[in-house]
């Protein structure tokens, strides 16, 4: 299941249960939708409560995100889990998009907010 916010220039994601290859694809639309309207788009996604997701999400992530790495400004990753933290943090590796994890809301809204926008963080 997957409950998705949208406004100005973030999109904000809550994951919770298994999170399917639907709840993936509604969360594309999001993303592009506000490529296409607002340029760059930040994203905070809370993971703390995903039970698990399939392989095929896993495969469509790697795509997707590869197709708009450059149409990112910041993303949050807010979980509880080493084993997201430690793949995150890899995958940041191979991107050029400003991607940190944290384990509360509060945190994750507070370094969105300091950047002062995606244009501000996307000039790196």
């Amino acid at each position: 299941m997957i409950d998705i916010l949208s406004d100005n220039q973030t999109v904000r994601a809550t994951v919770g249960g298994e999170l399917s290859l639907d709840d993936y694809h509604q969360l594309e639309e999001a993303l592009r939708h506000g490529f296409r309207f607002s340029g760059k788009i930040n994203l905070i996604i809370d993971l703390r409560d995903m039970l698990s997701y399939s392989i095929d999400v896993a495969w469509e992530d790697l795509h997707f995100t590869r197709a708009y790495n450059e149409d990112f400004g910041r993303i949050a990753i807010i979980t509880n889990s080493q084993w997201i933290t430690w793949s995150a943090l890899f995958f940041a590796l191979f991107s050029h998009n400003d991607i940190r994890v944290f384990e509360d809301n509060a945190s994750a809204e507070a370094w969105l907010q300091e950047a002062g926008g995606p244009a501000a963080s996307g000039a790196q």
